[in-house]
């Protein structure tokens, strides 16, 4: 008997940490399932693809500094990527025939890719009864506090409720829970699953002996030239005063003219190492004295699990507010130290380095289950003993485990 199919899809534009947790998401969903992987955005070098897993690479769009769709690919114009990208994913599905489709963050997200993902919605559901579930793949806390929020909220609880069989929120509701973050969840008549923050590695061991080293990460480093410019330059006081060496992850989306001007700055400094890309952050920060970061869900993550004594700067590139929610949060909890965009430069870094050497992160439990829990969710729905999909007079289901609502 065949496995039964899901397809997935995911659209990463600015970081990779939408990219690493549905990865995540797929390698563990195919130890039962046969997964197809529709993936929208570019595969950074060294990233590895997960075996078992069958990749359908669309033309690569993503945003440009001013929140404008562009293509990745210099020989596609947009529209032809768009037009090819809504085929393939159409012709995917279709050759695939799919028990279930999930989607990373659309509806509460991702709207610029609405052309391409309806078309694939309505095409779902045309097969009425025996349609294939309906999934959106939603991290711990969504962003906020765009000029038309409301709106936006609006719209996205039509379409959740229109097309959705149920909405996973991949984090811990005694964390963050989705009503925070959107403020229509009481509107939504579609079952509300927290499965669990997802981790895509085994549990850590964080490193007593932690060396006198400071790590310098921006996820996939798009938007990190200011922070690694100014480590670069705060790295001569700690070094002097310190005896601290720094490394700096650039990351694989730090702009080339970027990494060359670091690599300029960097050149025969003592103490100073410059990578574009580690092997494992997470295993890195075991054994590290000090990090100093921006807060993507996955870094968080990393920072959690290492007890690092953990320096943030919250990323608010383009307005995206879900960063600093996360960072506020935290820091509420004695896990990290927040330092605002604004005030970062070389001296204020440096300082605030010496200041964190001293800090003692607060333990923090979370549940880190979520990959196991959304196989065993999904399995569950298709079993039909917790069929996700709810009438429309029906109010919002919520689930914080693996049983039905």
């Amino acid at each position: 008997m065949r496995e039964p199919a899901v397809l997935f899809y995911c659209q990463h534009v600015l970081g990779m940490g939408h990219l690493v947790r549905s990865l995540a998401l797929a390698r563990a969903l195919a130890d039962r399932f046969r997964v197809v992987f529709l993936n929208g955005g570019p595969v950074p070098r060294g990233l590895p693809r997960p075996a078992g897993i069958e990749f359908v690479d669309l033309p690569p769009l993503g945003f440009d500094a001013t929140d404008r769709l562009v293509s990745r690919d210099s020989h596609r114009p947009l529209e032809d990527a768009q037009r090819e990208r809504r085929e393939t994913i159409l012709r995917t599905f279709h050759r695939l025939q799919p028990r279930a489709v999930v989607v990373e963050l659309f509806p509460f997200g991702r709207r610029k890719f609405a052309a391409e993902l309806l078309p694939l919605f309505e095409e779902a559901h045309a097969g009425g009864a025996h349609r294939p579930l309906l999934l959106s793949s939603l991290r711990d806390i969504l962003t906020t506090g765009r000029r038309d929020q409301a709106r936006c909220d609006e719209h996205a609880c039509m379409l959740a409720n229109r097309y959705l069989d149920a909405i996973l929120v991949h984090g811990d509701p005694h964390f963050a829970r989705l009503e925070e973050s959107f403020g229509l969840e009481r509107d939504l008549r579609v079952p509300v699953f927290y499965t669990g923050f997802v981790v895509a590695d085994a549990p850590r061991r964080p490193d007593p002996r932690r060396r006198r080293r400071l790590i310098v990460s921006a996820g996939g480093g798009l938007a990190g030239g200011p922070l690694f410019r100014a480590a670069v330059e705060a790295h001569g006081p700690l070094w002097r005063r310190e005896r601290l060496r720094t490394t700096v992850v650039a990351g694989p989306f730090l702009p080339e003219t970027d990494w060359r001007a670091l690599r300029r700055a960097a050149r025969e400094v003592a103490g100073l190492e410059l990578r574009r890309s580690v092997p494992d952050l997470g295993q890195e920060l075991c054994g590290a004295a000090a990090s100093v970061s921006q807060c993507g869900y996955n870094t968080a993550l990393d920072i959690v699990r290492a007890r690092v004594p953990a320096l943030v700067v919250p990323c608010s590139e383009l307005g995206k507010d879900e960063q600093w929610v996360r960072a506020r949060r935290l820091e509420r909890l004695g896990v990290v130290r927040v330092l605002e965009p604004e005030r970062l430069d070389g001296p204020t870094l440096a300082a605030e380095v010496r200041a964190l050497l001293g800090f003692r992160p607060s333990p923090l439990v979370l549940d880190l289950g979520g990959a196991p829990r959304t196989v065993a969710l999904l399995d569950e729905m298709l079993d039909g003993a917790g069929r996700a999909r709810a009438p429309a007079d029906e109010g919002v289901g919520e689930c914080s485990g693996g049983s039905g609502c």
